[in-house]
């Protein structure tokens, strides 16, 4: 019997992936302890979904100037590296295979994390959103523009955080490039207004992705670099949408051709963006035909419309979140036909077990 495309094989650069269900990044603000590193809790998280064909890991931020969220691990400490080996090991004696996904969160930060100094941009512009301070929500502040050197420092901090997370076990890693974070708010005009080499032409608001992606090469195999982008995001994280930004990812998805990455992971819109001008609604559409290595895509699939996606050559794989909130096992519930856990959004970003690593599975559940 001809198995469904989600449950094909994949080789993804050197690695061979048993299946296409790739577990998307996911907040889950679950490292509340003093370091902010990764813990027995997190292991068995991860060690519950390693049927998947690929893990990538929530968004871990490569310093501590990158935090911009409460409780969330990072790579660039001993205790964080630590932590993390527990999670690698937990998840490759299960058979699975893992990528970490490095975090800057720029602008989307506060005083709070940074002893009362203002968060860092490439530019001074008030993102007017919020972020989750060990206070509560607050509302985001003007930040800092980064000089040269910042922006020195910030490739560095992404190169050390790639050897840290070889250094853990990790089979890759994900460079946080979208969503509207730090190097997305590169690439925005409405976020990034520089006069120097980091800013004006498209080519030099992507100017820091691309050196960030070879120092990081200089640490770990290039085939072992992921990369995920969020063109159409809108009215999302102070992210606005102009007459350039998708010429700006139209012009970085193919430049990225001539890096042998693992992959390209793609997001579809957020949110309905048909009547917003300037924005591509059909990613995958878009991009397929332009990137030439392997596509993974995400945003609200369904089964069916993921093994579609596959079917059709839209994406060699498929990111799932929320399904995987609730469904551990998602690769065996898709293999049987069984019927999704519903997740309880209450718990998405509270601490301990409950709602992390207390979901049955479709087994247990049966029983």
């Amino acid at each position: 019997m001809n198995k469904q495309p989600l449950l094909q094989a994949l080789t993804l650069g050197d690695l061979e992936l048993k299946n296409r269900v790739v577990m998307a990044p996911m907040t889950r603000n679950r490292a509340d302890n003093p370091e902010n590193a990764p813990t027995d809790l997190h292991a068995e998280y991860y060690r519950q979904r390693a049927s998947a064909g690929l893990i990538i890991t929530e968004g871990s931020q490569i310093s501590k100037r990158a935090v911009g969220y409460i409780f969330t691990p990072g790579i660039y400490s001993e205790a964080q590296v630590e932590g993390w080996k527990k999670v690698t090991q937990a998840v490759h004696d299960e058979g699975g295979k893992i990528f970490i996904q490095l975090w800057h969160v720029g602008r989307i930060s506060h005083p709070d994390f940074h002893g009362g100094d203002l968060p860092h941009a490439p530019s001074a512009i008030n993102p007017n959103a919020k972020s989750y301070t060990p206070k509560g929500f607050k509302e985001t502040v003007t930040p800092k523009e980064m000089t040269l050197e910042d922006i020195q420092q910030t490739i560095l901090d992404f190169r050390n955080a790639a050897k840290n997370a070889w250094a853990a076990g990790f089979d890759g890693v994900e460079i946080h490039s979208s969503n509207g974070y730090l190097l997305h708010q590169f690439f925005s005009r409405t976020s990034n207004v520089r006069t120097d080499a980091y800013g004006g032409s498209i080519e030099n608001r992507a100017k820091i992705l691309f050196e960030i992606i070879d120092a990081i090469k200089q640490e770990i195999p290039e085939n072992r670099i992921g990369l995920r982008l969020n063109p159409s995001l809108h009215g999302i994280f102070g992210m606005t949408m102009d007459e350039e930004s998708i010429p700006t990812f139209d012009y970085i998805i193919e430049k990225l051709n001539e890096y042998d990455l693992a992959y390209l992971h793609l997001s579809e819109p957020f949110n309905d963006v048909s009547e917003v001008p300037f924005v591509e609604p059909e990613i995958a559409k878009r991009y397929r035909p332009v990137y030439k290595g392997t596509l993974i895509i995400n945003a609200n699939f369904d089964q069916e419309e993921g093994n579609r996606y596959i079917l059709e050559g839209l994406a060699d794989a498929v990111a799932y979140g929320k399904p995987y909130i609730s469904n551990p096992d998602l690769v065996e519930r898709f293999e049987a036909g069984a019927e999704l856990a519903e997740w309880d959004q209450d718990t998405f970003y509270t601490q301990g077990e409950k709602g992390y690593t207390d979901y049955p599975t479709y087994q247990e559940e049966k029983v």
